[in-house]
C-alpha cells in the first residue's frame, strides 16, 4: 500500500510511542491494507474484494473509524464506531464505490495510560507483550480458528491449509455485524502489536515474540517484522503497528512530581521556621545585651551589640553617662574605644558605677591632708583598690 494511504491524526497528550509499517509483500501487484496511527487510536484494516475492491472497502472503514472512535479508552463506544464502519461499507458498495462483495477485516485499539480497548471483526490480530511473553488478544473469525477450536486442525496444518483465508466475520456483508470487544489493564513495558495476517501466516508467534523483545525502538520494530514476512515469502500484503505503553510512566512521573512539591514545601516551611527561629534568637540577644563605648569625651551605654545587619545597626542609646573619658585608667579608655561589651543593662550600670568610684578615689588622692600626706597614701593605708580595668567587660 502507498504510504500515503497511512493516517495519522494528531492528540493531544499521547499516551504511547509508536511505529508502523506497510508492504505489498512479494506476492500480491497492489496492497489492500488499511491503517491509522493516531493516539490514543491505532487501527489495521485488511481488505478484500480485489483490485478496487479490497482496499476501497479497507480505506473507507479506517475512515470512518477515524472520525467516530472515542478519544478515551470506552469499550462500547469503540464497538459502535467499528458497526458504523461496517455500515459505511456496505453503503459504498450499494453506490458502487468499489464492488459489490467487497469488504475487510478490522483490529482496532484505544491505548492510554494504562487502559487498553480492542474491537474485533475478521482475522487481523491484536497481542500484547507482557514480561517477555507474547499473548495473543484477540480471536480470529476465520474458518481456520473454528477447525482448531473444534480439534479438527492443529495450529501448524492451518497454516498451510488450502481454506485458511476464510474469515467467518468481516465489515461490509452484515449489517447487524457486531464486533468481538477487549478490555486490558497494561502495564509500563508492555507492547501492544496490530497486524494484518500478511505477519501472523507468515511468522511463528515465538518469531514475533523475539522480535518484538530484542527491538527496543517501535518504528524499527515494526520495519523489522514486515522485513522477516517478507523474507519469509510474503505471501499477502503486510501491515503492522506497534504501540508502547507509556501511561504509567506519567502516572508515576506526576507522583513523583507531586512529592517533590510536597518535599520542597516541608524543606521551605523548614527553612522559614529555622529562620523563624534565627531572628527571634538573634532578637532576643540585641534586646538583652549592651555595651560602652566613648562618644564625645565621655562613657556612653547603648543596647544591643556594636554591629550592623543588612547595614542597619543593631543597637541604639540607651544613655550618655556623666563620666569623663580623659579621667579613666589609659587602658580601660583604650578599650572604650572599641567598645566593652557585657551581659546586659544591669552589668553597664555597674561598671559606669565602678568608673565614678575609681573618679572619685582618684580626686580624693590629690587633695592634701593636714599632715601634708596624699589621699592617695590614706587610701592606700586603708586597703581601698582601684577598680580593675574594664570591670567585668568581656
Amino acid at each position: 500500500m502507498p504510504s500515503n494511504r497511512v493516517k495519522r491524526i494528531k492528540s493531544r497528550r499521547p499516551a504511547a510511542t509508536f511505529g508502523s509499517r506497510t508492504d505489498v509483500g512479494c506476492v500480491r501487484d497492489h496492497n489492500e491494507d488499511s491503517l491509522i496511527v493516531a493516539p490514543p487510536l491505532f487501527a489495521v484494516a485488511d481488505g478484500m474484494g480485489g483490485h478496487a475492491a479490497g482496499e476501497v472497502a479497507s480505506e473507507i472503514a479506517i475512515t470512518v473509524l477515524s472520525e467516530k472512535a472515542p478519544r478515551t479508552p470506552d469499550a462500547g463506544a469503540l464497538g459502535h464506531a467499528v458497526e458504523d464502519a461496517n455500515r459505511a461499507v456496505i453503503l459504498a458498495a450499494s453506490e458502487k464505490r468499489g464492488r459489490a462483495g467487497m469488504g475487510t477485516t478490522m483490529t482496532a485499539a484505544v491505548l492510554q495510560k494504562d487502559r487498553l480497548v480492542v474491537a474485533q471483526v475478521g482475522d487481523s490480530r491484536a497481542y500484547l507483550l507482557h514480561q517477555g511473553k507474547l499473548q495473543q488478544i484477540t480471536r480470529d473469525h476465520s474458518l481456520m480458528a473454528d477447525m482448531i477450536e473444534a480439534g479438527r486442525l492443529t495450529p501448524e496444518e492451518a497454516r498451510t491449509h488450502p481454506s485458511r483465508s476464510v474469515i467467518t466475520r468481516a465489515l461490509g456483508s452484515d449489517p447487524r455485524m457486531v464486533p468481538d470487544l477487549y478490555e486490558i489493564t497494561v502495564e509500563t513495558g508492555d507492547r501492544l502489536l496490530l497486524c494484518s495476517d500478511g505477519l501472523s501466516s507468515m511468522l511463528e508467534e515465538s518469531d514475533i515474540e523475539s522480535v518484538l523483545s530484542r527491538t527496543r525502538d517501535p518504528q524499527r520494530c515494526a520495519s523489522m517484522l514486515v522485513n522477516e514476512a517478507i523474507a519469509a515469502g510474503g505471501y499477502d500484503n503486510i501491515t503492522v503497528i506497534v504501540a508502547d505503553v507509556a501511561g504509567q510512566i506519567e502516572k508515576v512521573t506526576k507522583r513523583y512530581k507531586r512529592r517533590s512539591r510536597l518535599f520542597m514545601g516541608f524543606i521551605v516551611l523548614l527553612l522559614v521556621a529555622i529562620l523563624g527561629a534565627a531572628v527571634f534568637g538573634v532578637h532576643a540577644y540585641v534586646n538583652t545585651a549592651a555595651y560602652l563605648v566613648a562618644e564625645n569625651g565621655v562613657v556612653c551605654v547603648y543596647r544591643g551589640v556594636p554591629d550592623e545587619l543588612f547595614g542597619q545597626p543593631l543597637s541604639w542609646l540607651d544613655h550618655a553617662t556623666d563620666v569623663q573619658v580623659s579621667q579613666l585608667q589609659a587602658g580601660v579608655a583604650s578599650r572604650l574605644e572599641g567598645g566593652i561589651r557585657v551581659d546586659n543593662l544591669e552589668a553597664a550600670n555597674k561598671l559606669v558605677e565602678e568608673y565614678q568610684e575609681y573618679i572619685a578615689h582618684s580626686a580624693e588622692s590629690q587633695t592634701p591632708n593636714p599632715d601634708g600626706s596624699g589621699a592617695e597614701g590614706a587610701a592606700a593605708e586603708n586597703g581601698q583598690a582601684q577598680p580593675a580595668e574594664g570591670g567585668d567587660a568581656s
